[in-house]
């Protein structure tokens, strides 16, 4: 697919503070991507830059292959056809939901608007809510009203800065998912903003990890759970446990627990000494087996219970288990490992 978005060395400033640091990536057309990361770490800045809202300090940044942005050079905001969804919604509380999506759809026909706002009504599920006013909605039901008026004049691309931050957790979860269904359906290519990973992986085609101005990894979420490129984005995405081992050629390490076998992510000489990350799905219940751990602490999950467990050498590494079974403090269980992705970092960077 073709670049409808292109970053290519961005930096920022302010005051003379580095904010953004040479920031590169691309955004394919109909694709959904997201910035990931801590307060901070200048995500929102990304945005404003694409947006036109501040200027870059160096680098360029296109859309559909024209320069929006350069040293000297900012292209209006009005001009660069982007729709943008805030986390405070920003409607307008004197103009019902039906009149906050026509609001900018000035240059159409009374007849094309009021098309355009019905079908927009019908695909986020608020027509029976049209002659509402926004104070007579729910949290969930505004940012859907936000996200039909940014898409109403069809923008080629949409911004979400932190859209879901002021609803609660099962409300930002089904809405994550049908804003994401909303944004497929309508074939619009979008950028989120957020500091939670289970948003970004909910919504996201690509995710671009963001620590100190610069992106740490940009890749799928398949890919950043699984294949960590540095020791940040292991610790950042999902849970899991290093424990020490020692390589024993490329395609096998030995720890506590044994020896494992898989392609290791990075070439390592032969006995190198290694922290081995391993996800609490590498963990296995297994009652038949002969190695042993014992639980530290258990957190209910509903379907699962996520188990701490230590290891008879003193490491220590977290399991998901079914929740029938119900293992005590202190209890010693059965475990096996399984792990598909043998994710090493060099033991010098342990914390």
């Amino acid at each position: 697919m073709s670049a409808l978005l292109e970053l290519r060395g961005i930096s920022q400033a302010y005051d003379g503070r580095q904010v953004l640091s040479e920031l590169t990536f691309t955004v394919a057309k109909g694709s959904i991507a997201c910035l990931l990361g801590a307060s901070g770490c200048g995500k929102t800045t990304v945005l404003r830059c694409i947006a036109g809202f501040e200027p870059v300090t160096a680098g360029e940044i296109l859309l559909h292959g024209q320069l929006m942005s350069r040293v000297g050079l900012t292209v209006a905001p009005e001009k660069r056809r982007i729709g943008m969804v805030f986390q405070d919604y920003a409607l307008f509380p004197h103009l019902t939901v039906a009149r906050n999506i026509a609001f900018g759809l000035r240059d159409m026909t009374e007849g094309e608007r009021a098309a355009r706002v019905a079908e927009l009504l019908a695909t986020v599920g608020l027509e029976q809510l049209k002659s509402h006013y926004p104070q007579e909605l729910s949290g969930g039901q505004q940012q859907r009203v936000a996200l039909a008026r940014a898409l109403a004049p069809r923008p080629d691309l949409m911004l979400l800065d932190e859209p879901f931050s002021n609803l609660d957790v099962e409300m930002r979860e089904r809405l994550s998912l049908e804003i994401r269904d909303i944004l497929k359906q309508q074939n619009t290519t979008a950028i989120l903003v957020t500091h939670d990973q289970h948003e970004a992986f909910n919504i996201a085609d690509e995710i671009g990890l963001m620590a100190g101005g610069s992106i740490d990894q940009w890749d799928t979420p398949y890919t950043l759970y699984h294949e960590p490129a540095t020791r940040f984005v292991a610790d950042f995405i999902g849970q899991g446990a290093f424990l020490p081992g020692t390589v024993l050629d490329g395609n096998r390490v030995r720890l506590e627990l044994g020896i494992l076998e898989g392609r290791v992510t990075h070439s390592w000489p032969e006995g190198s000494v290694v922290d081995v990350l391993l996800r609490p799905d590498d963990i296995l219940h297994d009652d038949t087996s002969p190695l042993r751990a014992r639980v530290l602490h258990k957190a209910f999950r509903g379907a699962e219970f996520l188990y701490t467990l230590q290891l008879p050498g003193g490491g220590r590494v977290m399991s998901l288990v079914p929740s029938h079974h119900d293992h005590a403090i202190g209890e010693q269980i059965g475990i096996r490992l399984e792990v598909d992705h043998l994710v090493a970092f060099p033991r010098a960077q342990a914390h």
